[in-house]
């Protein structure tokens, strides 16, 4: 055993090593940062929580990742989503599906994305909805077959959705394919949705869906 002396002198020495070791290395700093666009930084403070980023207690190892709270919708869009929830139905390399993202986007409608990627997608999507034409938009329990700018706008005011967006900044859609199962919040009770009257007007242009062969 060593002398007192000895022993405070070899602790003072690992707590400078210890100091030395925080000092120089990010990933001894109290906190990690991953941020929307997938960049990382650390930091000895605590960081302020923007939407879409993951901050991980880097001083608690194990503690879990602390995530930005998915931005509440506001009062005029909490009551047509709970009572006619929209789902948008997508596959990949499909432009009028992108159209009927940026058409939900620019309305600002909250809503989920179902993808069919699958054979076997493509099979519960048809049990569902007797086709396979892609894109497919559901209003409460209304389906709409492939893209129609008129037919969406016109299900969606009977619905009671704003024509203009009150979405929240940083409100992003929950993606999930046909099988996985929707989470409770993104999956209310629908109601159906009363048929919306004719538009009045000289013409109409219809944009139609693609369909998509499995």
């Amino acid at each position: 055993m060593g002398s007192p002396d000895r022993l405070a002198a070899s602790a003072a020495f690992a707590a400078a090593a210890l100091a030395a070791a925080l000092a120089s290395s990010p990933a001894q700093a109290l906190f990690k940062v991953v941020n929307a666009d997938g960049t990382v930084t650390y930091t000895d403070r605590p960081p302020q929580v923007v939407p879409n980023t993951r901050i991980t207690n880097l001083a608690r190892p194990g503690s879990p990742a602390v995530t930005e709270p998915e931005p509440t919708l506001p009062a005029e869009l909490r009551q047509p989503a709970a009572r006619h929830p929209v789902t948008l139905y997508t596959t990949s390399e499909c432009s009028p599906c992108d159209a009927g993202r940026s058409l939900l986007a620019a309305r600002g409608v909250p809503y989920t994305e179902r993808q069919v990627a699958t054979e076997e997608d493509a099979q519960v999507f048809e049990r569902l909805f007797g086709t396979r034409t892609l894109p497919l938009l559901t209003v409460g329990a209304q389906p709409l077959k492939g893209l129609s700018d008129v037919e969406w706008g016109a299900y969606l005011d009977a619905a009671g959705y704003p024509r203009q967006s009150r979405l929240p900044r940083g409100w992003q859609p929950r993606v999930a394919g046909m099988a996985e199962r929707a989470p409770a919040a993104a999956a209310p009770r629908a109601e159906p949705v009363a048929a919306p009257s004719p538009p009045v007007v000289e013409t109409e242009t219809v944009t139609t869906g693609t369909r998509i062969r499995f």
